[in-house]
């Protein structure tokens, strides 16, 4: 397992509430949910993806064939 680092984070009670309903939508903690969502920022900002890291695109959302 790779090693993490612990943080301290303050983040507003509205954004708060919304992260908390996104995560349970995905089946994931809180904590889950800002690292999975941080990992997608900073993939998109490298231009890249990482193997196994990724949700796969709903159908709806996807490309069409």
């Amino acid at each position: 397992m790779a090693d993490r680092k612990s943080f301290l984070l303050r983040i507003d009670a509205e954004l708060w509430a919304g992260l908390e309903a996104w995560a349970q939508d995905e089946l994931r903690s809180v904590n889950g949910q800002i690292e999975f969502l941080l990992r997608q920022a900073v993939q998109k900002r490298k231009g890249t993806k990482a193997a196994g890291h990724e949700e796969p695109v709903p159908a709806s959302r996807g490309r069409r064939q």
